[in-house]
């Protein structure tokens, strides 16, 4: 007799975030109806919804909402930062957990979350890195001014420092906004050898339309000359985006065509978004039909009981006639959220990486 689990989705249908928030909700519900199909399985899922709309200030009371009217322990959801930090004094309070299913700048390891997405050592290090050996050491840094945009650039500029490089610039806009012409006018100066977009939303639209343009006006700036790097851009922003993308190289566990990781192997997903929040249900269903202590069910399910991350292939793809290519690929990388254990830093060599035909 299967047992019912009910499971909490907390992603906002409006927004800046509402395309990243939509492919991650597609994955959990698509491994909800994978689950609920197979006759085999020992759990049925029952899925509560809330939508938060993009608000900061709705994340919190509708994730204890749900915690406290429903038999939720679960809650899979948010996609940046600073909800996710603003549910988990009510995932403590509750005893309930998130899974998080969106890349990550790392440096922190709740008992109360489990992180499906890459952090910094299975994302940003390994981009850097292939990108040191193809065009230089010398890069300028964009972000948006919040969590994503200050960490990411922090753990940049240590990086690109420890290799002999050398930062030609770093500059935050601001939330949302698409005046990039002073960015442009910095880059235009510096001549950087890349430059690393952690943007968000319509800024990052904004600016690589501008780069777009700047590279018809500047021969520095010709295809094939300067790259932009991203550690969060995927399919799912693609269509918005259009062929202002073109050319962008990005790194995550998955991108279209690759085969998914852990207890989601074997399904198909459109974007690593979409990839981990399908992976992020598949896991917690498995993790209710094992017994045994916490740690050796998490073991079992492919999250590690010490960091609660999860070992993830690293993908590095180009941006191709609106569609990723990917370039090169690598077996699984264990997370290393603080940065603390050098074994887990992907490094320049060649042999770490195989090219993908």
């Amino acid at each position: 007799m299967r047992r019912d689990v009910e499971i909490g989705l907390l992603y906002s249908r409006s927004g800046d975030y509402a395309a990243i928030a939509a492919a991650c909700r597609r994955g959990a519900l698509n491994a909800v109806a994978a689950i609920n199909t197979d006759a085999e399985r020992c759990v049925r899922l029952r899925v509560i919804e809330r939508d938060p709309g993009g608000n900061l200030d709705h994340y919190e009371p509708l994730c204890t909402e749900m915690l406290r009217e429903g038999r939720v322990r679960h809650v899979v959801g948010c996609v940046t930062s600073s909800s996710r930090k603003e549910v988990i004094p009510a995932l403590e309070k509750a005893g309930g957990t998130l899974w998080y299913a969106c890349p990550y700048e790392g440096f922190e390891c709740s008992d109360r979350v489990i992180y499906t997405h890459a952090c910094a050592n299975q994302h940003l290090l390994p981009l850097l890195h292939w990108a040191f050996g193809r065009y230089g050491r010398r890069g300028h840094l964009v972000g948006s001014n919040y969590i994503w945009g200050w960490e990411m650039n922090r753990v940049a500029r240590e990086v690109i420092a420890s290799a002999g490089g050398s930062v030609t610039g770093e500059r935050h806009q601001a939330l949302g906004d698409t005046d990039v012409g002073r960015l442009i006018d910095e880059l235009r100066a510096a001549k950087p050898d890349f430059v690393l977009n952690n943007l968000i939303g319509q800024s990052s639209r904004a600016f690589l339309e501008a780069m777009r343009l700047l590279r018809g006006k500047d021969p520095a700036f010709a295809e094939g000359s300067c790259p932009v790097l991203s550690c969060n851009l995927t399919e799912c922003e693609l269509p918005g985006f259009g062929a202002a993308a073109e050319g962008v190289i990005a790194a995550g566990p998955h991108f279209a065509g690759a085969p998914l990781w852990g207890a989601g192997h074997g399904a198909e997903a459109a974007s690593s978004f979409e990839a981990a929040a399908y992976v992020a249900v598949a896991t917690l269903a498995a993790l209710e039909e094992r017994t045994g202590d916490p740690a050796t069910r998490l073991k079992s399910c492919g999250v590690d009981p010490e960091t609660r991350h999860m070992a993830l292939p690293v993908l590095i793809a180009r941006v191709e006639e609106g569609l990723f290519k990917v370039l090169e690929h690598s077996g699984a990388v264990e997370a290393d959220p603080y940065l603390a254990r050098r074994e887990r830093w992907p490094t320049a060599r060649h042999a770490a990486l195989r090219v993908v035909t």
